[in-house]
């Protein structure tokens, strides 16, 4: 697909992504990706806004991947979109029947008529010819865009309730861990909802308020229509960038603490704790056995393993897996052969699915699923929505779900205690 290309001197200042965020609010299909210029290696662009679908497909999870490689090479050109986990049942013969209060579709991608791809001192817009008369209009437009001055009245918080109590919650640890023991599974990721009923929010502001307390390098405001990912998501599933792809799943958290001395010793202790460890390389041993069914021969290897990662609210212990593949490989298929990503699933795979449906009570969705995009080349690259706020604005429903791997050296109280720890920063900007 033809597409004009217009260059901007542009550095990516706070201002001025709020000025294209708050034009970019004028279209009902909005992807904004941000790496908050945090440096972890592998990234293409600081940012990227697609916006305002020529074409989009929007399906049930049956036949989905075909569905979307169909798509794909029909379209030949920028896609961006999402893949919800429930699309595990279109992998494996797998069921999703748990509550789903979000109705979110479960793979959703448009071809956007407008691309922004914005690098260090420069962004580069994409317009598809149909609407190339406006190439010359809307990044004047947007630079004039005003900044509303920060009203007095601040957004009534709102009230978040558990689908799952406590007592419920170490119940079903506790059927894990029997799980364990009896070697159905050696490790499990065991998710639980927060959730506000009847509930309205300014979607971008609830976004600006906690990436600001985030900062994480897979940041995304997503819009289509009704539907609303606020997304402060510091892991990576899954890119290719020509012949090479990488894989950096997280396992291992630890909370940031205000002194820099008793931080850093938090840092040392998740370094080196067995559990965390043991948990990442787990998941980093999956991966790998996850790449190898399309790599080259030879061509898996772990490029770090276990090394601890800093942001605003938690340290974490990512891994980076890398591999080869041959030219004429599939995006799609790259992708299908490995959703859903490990780090939200367990091992084995399967049968740790089907304990996830079993035990939790709600239906994941776009939690523990992926945005991302796809370029007109074949490249892509996709975060795993986990610190989230997902939005239904129509049925007025707020939701954040949080998890954690359990393992046989798992003790429920401290699961229950890292959920409370991943859930603060949305906890803060839902309901103060």
């Amino acid at each position: 697909m033809e597409r004009t290309v217009k260059k901007y001197t542009a550095s990516l200042t706070e201002d001025l992504k709020t000025r294209i965020l708050l034009w970019a609010q004028q279209y009902d299909e909005i992807t904004w990706l941000d790496s908050n210029n945090y440096e972890q290696g592998h990234s293409s662009y600081q940012a990227m806004l697609a916006v305002d679908a020529f074409t989009y497909i929007k399906t049930d999870h049956h036949n989905a991947f075909e569905k979307l490689e169909e798509y794909q090479s029909l379209s030949n050109d920028w896609l961006f979109g999402y893949l919800t986990y429930d699309l595990k049942n279109d992998v494996e013969l797998l069921k999703s029947r748990n509550f789903d209060g979000l109705n979110f579709a479960d793979l959703y991608f448009f071809q956007p008529k407008k691309v922004f791809l914005f690098s260090e001192n420069e962004v580069e817009l994409q317009y598809l010819n149909i609407v190339d008369g406006e190439l010359e209009s809307d990044w004047p437009d947007i630079m004039n865009t005003e900044i509303p001055v920060e009203d007095s009245i601040v957004e009534r918080p709102i009230k978040i309730s558990l689908r799952t109590s406590k007592d419920n919650y170490f119940q079903q640890v506790d059927e894990m861990l029997r799980h364990i023991e009896r070697g159905d599974i050696y490790e499990v990721n065991f998710c639980q909802e927060f959730f506000s009923e009847n509930a309205t929010i300014d979607p971008l502001k609830t976004f600006q308020h906690l990436n600001n307390i985030s900062r994480t390098p897979f940041a995304t405001f997503l819009k289509f229509g009704e539907h609303y990912v606020l997304s402060a998501s510091p892991e990576r599933y899954l890119k290719k960038e020509g012949n090479t792809v990488i894989s950096q799943p997280i396992k291992g958290t630890a909370k940031r603490l205000s002194n820099p001395s008793e931080d850093q010793k938090m840092i040392d202790q998740l370094r080196n704790d067995p559990k965390e460890r043991s948990e990442n390389i787990m998941i980093t041993d999956l991966v790998r056995n996850d790449l190898s069914r399309f790599a080259t021969k030879g061509s898996v290897v772990v490029e770090e393993l276990c090394k601890v990662y800093s942001f605003e609210q938690v340290h974490q212990l990512i891994s980076t897996v890398r591999c080869e593949v041959a030219d004429d490989l599939s995006s799609v298929e790259m992708i299908r052969n490995t959703f859903p990503m490990g780090s939200m699933t367990g091992a084995p795979k399967i049968s740790a699915m089907k304990i996830i449906e079993e035990l939790e009570v709600t239906k994941r969705g776009l939690y523990s699923g992926a945005v991302g995009y796809f370029a007109p080349n074949g490249d892509f690259d996709f975060n795993v929505i986990i610190r989230s706020i997902l939005y239904n604005a129509s049925a007025k429903y707020v939701s954040f779900s949080v998890g954690g791997a359990i393992t046989a050296k798992s003790v429920p109280e401290n699961e229950y205690e890292e959920c409370l720890i991943k859930a603060k920063a949305m906890r803060e900007v839902l309901a103060g």
